[in-house]
């Protein structure tokens, strides 16, 4: 794979490298990125590296609450039962909730559709101070309404720019963005299919429309490729993890927020002045 890395694990440096995109350089989601990369880790070591990531991303985020000065904006795409939600619980759910807004986005509503297609993300973009995930994105305005022709191609093809346009607006204004596609193998998503199906509590996850999507695996690639290509930039990046191992993917996550969020470098506010003086009866 033009990607794999040795089995001794990365150094954190090496795996952001490993997982970035660089923008039209030709990244080839199926031929160069495994989706079952381990990196060299076995599960209780993965699990262990995640927890240590949790407890410095819990103390980073709360600076960027307290600090206010910025935000930060969590892009997660990816095929169906690649685990956006199941990520989101794992990474997410650990912060302080009062800092984090997650915002699915699905078919969009009458309402939005009277609107351009950027106007529903835009008013979700995070406030100084929080963590914004986006579940599905603007992105989709480039992938399934490309692949299943909602709209003509001179129409989609116009939107990367609008896009990339948007991102840069939204960096420049002070909000770092992260996207992540969650590289999920065929063979793995018929696993996951098989078992919401096989399993009562997990019945109301599948729709007969997933298998529609599914025979499309092609086209979503190609869509993908170029989505990755045309708009990961130095102030928008986007990064492929491995997904079939849930938690070697939580790995990927955490190292990838953490080393985002260091380079905002949040501080706590300075203290009023006397506090050292103040006597509480």
């Amino acid at each position: 794979m033009g990607n794999a890395l040795s089995p001794k694990q990365p150094s954190r440096k090496e795996l952001l490298k490993a997982l970035r995109v660089e923008g039209g350089k030709g990244t080839a989601l199926l031929d160069d990125r495994d989706a079952g990369e381990t990196f060299g880790w076995d599960k209780e070591q993965a699990v262990a590296e995640f927890a240590a990531e949790m407890a410095e991303l819990v103390e980073l985020q709360k600076r960027l609450y307290a600090d206010g000065s910025n935000s930060v904006l969590f892009v997660l795409q990816a095929m169906d039962a690649a685990g956006k939600d199941s990520t989101i619980r794992s990474v997410f759910s650990g912060l302080n909730p009062a800092g984090v807004d997650v915002n699915p986005f699905g078919v969009p509503t009458d309402e939005e559709r009277a609107h351009d297609y950027l106007w529903r993300i835009h008013q979700h973009a995070p406030a100084d101070g929080r963590i914004g995930v986006f579940n599905r994105s603007h992105y989709e305005d480039v992938l399934v309404v490309r692949v299943k022709g909602f709209a003509d191609e001179q129409v989609w093809k116009r939107r990367y720019d609008h896009i990339a346009n948007f991102e840069q607006m939204l960096a420049d204004e002070g909000t770092t963005i992260i996207k992540v596609f969650l590289n999920v193998s065929r063979d793995e998503q018929k696993e996951r299919f098989q078992e919401r199906l096989d399993r009562p509590d997990k019945n109301w996850k599948f729709r007969a429309g997933d298998l529609d999507d599914r025979t499309l695996w092609p086209e979503f690639m190609r869509a993908y490729t170029d989505a990755l290509e045309k708009t990961s930039t130095d102030d928008a990046p986007w990064y492929v993890v491995p997904a079939d191992r849930k938690w070697a993917r939580n790995v990927c996550i955490a190292r990838i927020l953490r080393h985002h969020l260091e380079e905002i470098d949040p501080q706590y506010p300075a203290p009023e002045a006397g506090l050292d003086q103040i006597v509480i009866d």
